[in-house]
């Protein structure tokens, strides 16, 4: 594939199990996606070098890091490869700020690309550098996690599950820093993960892994809708994960967000204005409309035009622009009354208690 950082053709046996895929992965975010026991983290960990495969090649950045033909296996140390597990595996014995500096001190300064200082200020890490890891919350030990992966200037950044043991509103914290890592440093990621909403939130392009073979690979919106894939995803679990920017806080009940180019009254919103934050809504918790209701509860009713149309069985999936995209889940017999196609205007009804606010209830101004 043209353009393709990241190169991998391998097998991998194990008893009961085999993995058999091959990819080409573009920079970006990419997600591998795929229930337990798939493959997605042995794929990760051959990548990594921790699991060298039986057979075949894998590439990135041009540079050929194992091939089987030529029994070349660059060790992990020398991958210049990140990789945020799942439990964040700092290390215990050093501060935060010893975690952070770990892989930097180990980078030749050649390769140095990334200062720790930007690290610390973009995953707001300064006021934890002198504590001790065994006193830090789950998302703060994934931050230095994130963080000690970046100081040693990775090509790559591969992320196992990163979310998958955090409370929501750490989940919120997590994606937003992911987001922020992604646009001001640029570093091509891997996020495993067995979550649709956070795949269609997080992820530029997305890799289908079933029973160790690759199913689908190219943009989630398609191809979580791949019928070789619907099977394989719970959508009863379908959330927008969006980010937002707080314009004001009214009278500090109701905040007013702005989500792409609409406006949402939300409640529990603990930022300043200007600062973003992660929201979450169901797309179950989604009421459409072809015209603009009165005299409504719902505080929320926004403008958006069908992006496209997904009938999966008993249920359709409304994908709806309002600058940016959110998921909405009709039946067909909803469809069917009323008559909806791709192109057409219509109203998304929000209820203020259908939003979550994906932030740490604590936080304050920064």
């Amino acid at each position: 594939m043209s353009g393709a950082f990241l190169e991998f053709n391998v097998t991998k046996r194990f008893p009961g199990f085999d993995l058999e895929c091959r990819g080409a992965f573009e920079p970006g975010i990419t997600a591998i996606f795929g229930p337990s026991g798939s493959g997605k983290t042995t794929l990760l960990n051959c990548i990594a070098g921790l699991t060298r495969p039986d057979s075949g090649e894998i590439v990135v950045d041009d540079e050929i890091l194992y091939s089987s033909s030529t029994r070349k296996s660059v060790p992990p140390e020398r991958r210049r490869i990140g990789y945020v597990f799942q439990e964040s595996a700092l290390f215990p014995n050093m501060t935060v700020r010893d975690n952070v500096l770990y892989g930097y001190r180990l980078t030749p300064a050649a390769r140095r690309k990334t200062d720790p200082a930007q690290l610390v200020d973009l995953l707001d890490l300064g006021s934890l550098m002198g504590r001790s890891v065994s006193n830090l919350s789950g998302g703060e030990r994934q931050r230095v996690a994130l963080a000690r992966a970046l100081a040693s200037s990775p090509r790559l950044l591969l992320l196992d599950e990163p979310l998958s043991s955090l409370d929501l509103g750490f989940r919120g914290v997590i994606m937003e820093y992911l987001k922020r890592i992604r646009g001001e440093i640029g570093t091509p990621m891997v996020y495993v993960s067995h979550s649709i909403s956070e795949v269609m939130a997080l992820a530029e392009m997305a890799f289908v892994l079933h029973e160790g073979k690759g199913l689908a690979y190219g943009r989630p919106s398609q191809v979580l809708i791949d019928p070789a894939v619907t099977g394989l995803a719970d959508y009863s679990t379908l959330e927008n994960l969006l980010e937002a920017r707080v314009v004001t806080q009214p009278n500090g009940v109701l905040a007013e967000l702005q989500v792409g180019n609409s406006r949402w009254l939300v409640r529990d919103v603990h930022r300043q204005p200007g600062e973003m934050v992660m929201i979450s809504v169901r797309a179950g918790d989604v009421i459409v409309a072809l015209d603009v209701p009165s005299k409504i509860s719902a505080r929320n009713v926004i403008g958006a035009v069908i992006d496209d149309l997904h009938v999966l069985d008993d249920q359709v999936l409304v994908y709806a622009d309002i600058g940016v995209r959110i998921v909405v889940e009709i039946t067909p017999a909803a469809l069917e009354d009323l008559g909806l196609q791709k192109g057409q205007e219509l109203y998304l009804i929000i209820k203020t208690n259908s939003i979550l606010v994906l932030d740490r209830p604590e936080r304050g101004p920064r």
